[in-house]
């Protein structure tokens, strides 16, 4: 099919995450204020430095059956969890090919994940040296492969038009979502499944994270650990789960009749060129992704009413990204309502951009911006509208639009644009 510039529109959305094992549940708690963040039971995690993290709220042992769970990677499972819910929320009732709603060969699937079936290879690490090589599971390799939630997605609908991974660290959720939006946009794909997804909760990446004086050590108060903003942030609070959205052009949506939750104008992109972990202190990357998106799709500020924020709670990067949100936005960043939503779920790595995603639609769709929790004493180096302590109403009449950022180790910067309808 010869390239075209369709519309692009989001049809559904699924999500397990800390708040809750779908989306609704998970909306219900971003809307409440409520933190996802829990004390880290168990021996292997007693000597850690850092002994909190976000788990989901639904084990996925309690929803899929033991035979297909156990050949699939933790950060897998929830992919699956949660594109079944985006397929079954945007009117889907059978894989592509069966039911006649999408042909195979134009159904795409893109699901991230920044580390991939870590787990799963410590773990089996663990069985080669305790218990020898024949109890080594034969299904170690598809489970720890970065590409095993988006093939175990792209099986389960059946799509044939391509199925991707895209990795970049924390920004990968959003990559996905963007890379599927240009499957569309170029003629390649009518529908794609999109997201991210991490399972990470282990005692060798949250050493590794604390020695590198990224999280937050405030084990005494798991709730109140993540606070984007806050004079006293320490750093982020890892978080696990999926978030996934069903993409299509605007003319396959509406030749099914299909609920469409808003419009997908596009993303930018930059990178940073700057350090491999810490961010460009002045936002210089975030600022070129940001102008990189209002050239990429025409986006007016003015139109701008809503930003879901990468905000992880770190002191150099939340103060870094709203430099750069004012860099480039000037005085329209005052009518702006900022949320960080990793105050309430911690940071999902690779699926923050999932979840974060699905967090910006409904924000959009039901025209309320979630608060950003634990912000008690606000840096005074944040110059922007914060979205505190509970939600807030968005402009009810007209069309509205917000974005979502997502940056990652590496320095990669992604941010993604959406519009009501």
């Amino acid at each position: 099919m010869s390239p075209t510039n369709r519309t692009v529109v989001v049809t559904g959305i699924g999500a397990t995450t800390p708040l809750g094992g779908d989306s609704a549940s998970t909306w219900e708690g971003m809307l409440a204020g409520r933190s996802g963040v829990k004390p880290l039971e168990g021996e292997r995690f007693a000597d850690l430095p850092v002994r909190i993290a976000a788990p989901v709220a639904v084990d996925p042992s309690e929803v899929l059956p033991r035979p297909l769970a156990r050949k699939l990677d933790r950060s897998a499972q929830f992919a699956v969890i949660a594109a079944r819910e985006a397929w079954a929320d945007a009117g889907y009732t059978a894989p592509a090919g069966e039911d006649g709603s999408v042909a195979p060969d134009r159904l795409g699937a893109v699901i991230a994940s920044g580390i991939g079936g870590v787990t799963t290879l410590l773990d089996q690490y663990d069985v080669l040296k305790d218990k020898g090589v024949r109890r080594v599971s034969p299904h170690t390799v598809p489970m720890l492969m970065p590409n095993g939630p988006s093939a175990n997605v792209g099986l389960e609908v059946n799509a044939q038009a391509g199925v991707h991974t895209p990795v970049s660290a924390c920004a990968s959720g959003a990559e996905a979502i963007g890379y599927a939006v240009e499957m569309i946009r170029s003629g390649r794909a009518d529908v794609v499944v999109a997201g991210g997804t991490e399972a990470a909760i282990h005692p060798l990446p949250i050493a590794a994270f604390a020695n590198m004086m990224a999280m937050s050590k405030n084990n005494e108060n798991p709730e109140q650990a993540s606070r984007p903003y806050d004079k006293g942030r320490d750093g982020f609070v890892l978080g696990e789960g999926a978030g996934v959205v069903i993409l299509e052009s605007a003319e396959h949506a509406a030749s099914r009749g299909a609920r469409v939750y808003c419009e997908v104008l596009g993303q930018g992109l930059s990178a940073d060129s700057h350090h491999i972990a810490q961010p460009e202190p002045t936002g210089r990357g975030v600022a070129a992704a940001v102008q990189n998106l209002l050239d990429n799709t025409g986006l007016d500020p003015a139109e701008l009413v809503h930003v879901n924020a990468h905000a992880t709670s770190t002191p150099q990067g939340d103060t870094a990204e709203i430099k750069a949100l004012r860099k480039v936005l000037g005085d329209d960043l005052d009518h702006i309502a900022v949320s960080a939503t990793k105050s309430m779920t911690g940071h999902l790595l690779g699926g923050a951009g999932g979840i974060e995603t699905v967090a910006t639609v409904l924000a959009l769709y039901h025209r309320i911006a979630p608060p950003t929790i634990n912000l008690d004493d606000l840096d005074e180096d944040i110059d922007a509208d914060i979205v505190r302590g509970e939600a807030r109403k968005l402009p009810v009449d007209g069309p509205i639009a917000a974005i979502n950022n997502s940056f990652g180790f590496g320095g990669h910067n992604v941010t993604l644009a959406f519009r009501s309808v």
